[in-house]
């Protein structure tokens, strides 16, 4: 609705504007750099600065003259509309519907010819407005038409009868006021004869509006006469393909738009009503009508395509296409084959889509029709995810109950607590399907390395489904699963030996393969002797793959954690207590400490074998905390793993973690028997370390207080506090209190943190252990309702905080915004 003149015409009219421009702000420059040498010379304001010449210029208004026409157009129109709607269906004075009938005839005629003549005078924008009423007068002429002259009509079938009609008009009085004529029709004159430049004597609403009106008659007729459920579709289809070939005919882009939607629109409510028909049919005679439909559909997409101007849209239409042919033949499928056949059918025309990469179909149709059937595959492969997620997790259920005894096939021993889920026993196919064919798209150079990535792990898949699905008998499965570990780890080396570079296929190798031995360790829970022989024949496959370069990071930690569970396991068919079986798992982090200590200090190895040795021990501390002699002992122990770790020079901060234990060891020694004056322990050896540490600083004053007096403090002030709460009388409060006071003093005279902070603690533990009754008392006392009471104040408190900091933030905002 914007007046705008040809392209050649505005560029000369900028080419002069900027010229003037340009001149002007010549003179301009000229002028300040006279007025700044003026200044300078004489006695300049205080505080003036010269202006930058790219200041920022004054605000500008953010609304356009045009744009401000058309809504004001665009307004003036939508009310008048909806005054002769209220006109129509409501009332005017007494005058019945016929009477309001010839007045709305007489104001369409008028609304419709006003904008000839407005288009002569050059004024384009309005007589769109105008034209907009008057179309929109004819619909209510339609309605009163009906209500004078059709009232016993069905209201359906006059709809459609009415939509045809004022389609044909619509489309008439387009054409008739120069709708489909070219951009460089002849303008119109102005008054002294000359052309107004920019405005054209057409209209562009009437053909775009006719365009949509002119799908609603198909289906307004089949939903009066009662069709079916296939009629109802068809329409829909045939009304798309009517868009489809108007669109790829028609030159005016208003008019391509509304086509576009409109055939986008009814094909895609089409397309799905035809799905749905196809895959909820009773009989393989309604999926084969109903799959008519989809190929049809196909064909109307094909075409479309074809001729589409953009490679792109030719893609996206491929693509629809090649997904119905498939559709369809699926719901033929699942009438006409059992259930579990259903997917591999699919599967099977979705891989035959693959054929049209060898015709001479254009390459967008072609790439298309190749993502239709790599979407095909992915609903393929995310049909197997039941299957694979209950045979992955369904041994996990296995932990609550090990040894209840072996079953008779590996269903029984996966999906004893999980469902089976339903058309099940294709999956392998499918996943050897899958995998075949990223394999072939990997040999052929197809996104590298990502295809062979996929191919091995849907592979890997394939083979780790298949023992549940042919219900092998439940040793047969053990062994096909160590199988399967092997063969991955033996993958990994090849894939890593075959690598000219970097490659994600031994990491994708190995990862299967843990996460198969996981399964299995899982699956063997079922037997004693099952576990015991398939936790041990793990530890030897992981640890032998791990002299293997480039697998220890996975392989040796794998190996330390099944030693770790052979561990528990041994002592657990051998009858001993948790306790007692902690001092057999220790035995893996003194391992993992040799292994660690064996290998180069930059190997990739290390750290992850410290962190599994680093595991295996806290496995042992918590299987030793029922029994405080074992515990003292495991700690002990521990304590020399870790003072053996840091003899290594790369690992001294370890000896910081060997004092610890071997102070916890200590500790709970001194608990286990049952001793209520810890500090005959504690101080002889509380008093030389803290002279040690003294001395240290003296000679290394960068020493922190902490490695100087930390563990000489602690040995003593926490067996005492400990002590403290357990003990009835003041005599020992007392002295301990003295004593983090004097250490707290001591701390905060040389500025020391160790003491200040484990005197500061100890002394108020000791308080509030002393206040404890006495707040208790105090608590018992007040009423119930006081409690919640002060919560509300606190929580009232902060939020008045809280509100007057948004609004401190808010009056900062707009102080700033107010700044130029």
């Amino acid at each position: 609705m914007t007046n705008l003149p040809p392209p050649a015409e505005e560029l000369r009219f900028l080419d002069a504007e900027l010229r003037q421009l340009d001149a002007r702000r010549a003179v301009l420059l000229r002028r300040r750099e006279w007025l700044i040498h003026t200044l300078r010379t004489s006695a300049a304001p205080a505080g003036w600065r010269p202006a930058a010449p790219g200041a920022v210029p004054a605000p500008r208004p953010d609304a356009t003259a045009p744009g401000v026409q058309n809504v004001l157009l665009i307004l003036g129109g939508v009310l008048l509309t909806i005054a002769a709607i209220a006109f129509t269906l409501v009332s005017w004075g007494h005058m019945g519907i016929t009477g309001r009938g010839l007045v709305l005839g007489a104001l369409t005629v008028g609304a419709l010819g006003a904008p000839l003549v407005l288009l002569r005078r050059g004024l384009r924008s309005t007589a769109e407005a105008v034209a907009g009423l008057g179309l929109a007068l004819t619909v209510l002429d339609a309605y009163a038409l009906h209500e004078v002259a059709f009232t016993g009509t069905d209201g359906l079938g006059y709809a459609a009868a009415a939509s045809a009609v004022l389609a044909a008009v619509w489309a008439a009085y387009g054409v008739g006021t120069g709708g489909l004529a070219p951009e460089n029709s002849a303008r119109p004159a102005a008054e002294n004869g000359a052309p107004v430049p920019g405005v054209r004597r057409t209209l562009r609403v009437p053909l775009p509006l006719a365009v949509g009106t002119a799908h609603l008659p198909l289906l307004l007729w089949a939903v009066a006469a009662g069709a079916g459920a296939h009629t109802l579709t068809a329409v829909l289809l045939v009304t798309a393909s009517g868009g489809t070939a108007l669109a790829l005919r028609t030159a005016l882009l208003p008019v391509r738009y509304v086509a576009v939607v409109g055939a986008l629109g009814t094909g895609a409510v089409g397309v799905l009503a035809a799905g749905l028909l196809c895959w909820s049919a009773s009989g393989p005679g309604a999926a084969a009508r109903a799959a008519a439909l989809l190929v049809f559909a196909a064909a109307i997409a094909l075409t479309g395509g074809r001729f589409a101007p953009k490679p792109d849209v030719s893609l996206v239409a491929a693509l629809a296409a090649g997904l119905c042919v498939v559709a369809g033949a699926g719901g033929v499928l699942r009438v006409s084959v059992p259930g579990e056949w259903t997917v591999p059918g699919c599967l099977a025309c979705g891989l035959a889509l693959l054929a049209v990469l060898r015709t001479p179909l254009p390459r967008p149709l072609r790439t298309g029709l190749a993502w239709a059937s790599v979407t095909v595959q992915a609903w393929a492969a995310l049909s197997t995810v039941p299957l694979l997620a209950g045979t992955l997790l369904g041994p996990v259920a296995r932990g609550e109950r090990p040894w209840s005894g072996a079953p008779g096939d590996v269903r029984d021993a996966v999906f004893t607590h999980v469902p089976w889920p339903p058309y099940a026993s294709t999956v392998p196919l499918v996943l050897g399907a899958l995998a075949a064919v990223l394999l072939v798209a990997e040999r052929r150079g197809i996104r590298r390395p990502a295809t062979a990535v996929g191919g091995l792990v849907l592979g890997w898949a394939a083979l780790f489904v298949l023992p549940v699905v042919l219900e092998l008998p439940y040793t047969a499965a053990l062994l096909t699963e160590g199988a399967v570990v092997v063969a991955a780890l033996g993958c990994a080396e090849g894939a890593r030996r075959s690598a000219a570079e970097a490659s994600p296929l031994p990491v994708t190798a190995l990862l299967a393969a843990l996460v198969t031995s996981a399964h299995l360790a899982l699956l063997s829970l079922a037997s004693e002797q099952a576990t015991i022989g398939v936790l041990l024949a793990l530890t030897v496959v992981f640890g032998a793959a791990g002299l293997r370069p480039g697998a220890g990071p996975f392989s040796v930690p794998a190996a330390l954690g099944y030693a770790t569970a052979l561990a528990c396991a041994v002592g657990a068919s051998a009858g001993w207590q948790w306790h007692h079986t902690a001092l057999l798992v220790l035995v893996v982090p003194a391992l993992a400490a040799l292994i660690a200590a064996r290998l180069a200090d930059a190997s990739a190895t290390t750290v992850p074998t410290e962190v599994a040795g680093l595991a295996a021990g806290m496995v042992a501390l918590a299987l030793s905390v029922t029994d405080p002699p074992v515990f003292a002992l495991v700690l002990a122990l521990a304590g020399a793993i870790a003072a053996g770790t840091a003899l290594r020079p790369d690992r001294r901060p370890a000896g910081h973690a060997a004092a610890v234990l071997f102070l916890l060891a200590t500790w709970v020694r001194l608990v286990a028997w049952e001793v209520t004056a810890p500090e005959a322990y504690t101080l002889p050896v509380t008093v030389p370390v803290l002279v040690v540490g003294f001395l240290r600083r003296r000679r290394e004053p960068e020493v922190s207080s902490w490695a100087a007096y930390g563990a000489g403090l602690a040995v003593t002030l926490v067996p005492g506090l400990l002590a403290v709460w357990g003990d009835q009388h003041w005599t020992r409060p007392l002295l301990l209190g003295a004593a983090a006071l004097a250490v707290t003093l001591v701390g905060a005279r040389h500025r020391l943190k160790a003491p200040l902070l484990l005197g500061g603690g100890t002394l108020a533990l000791v308080a509030l252990h002393e206040l404890a009754p006495y707040i208790a008392q105090a608590v018992g006392t007040l009423p119930r309702w006081v409690p919640p009471a002060l919560a509300g104040v606190v929580l009232l408190v902060l939020g008045a905080t809280y509100e007057q900091r948004l609004r401190d933030a808010r009056r900062v905002r707009e102080a700033l915004g107010r700044l130029h």
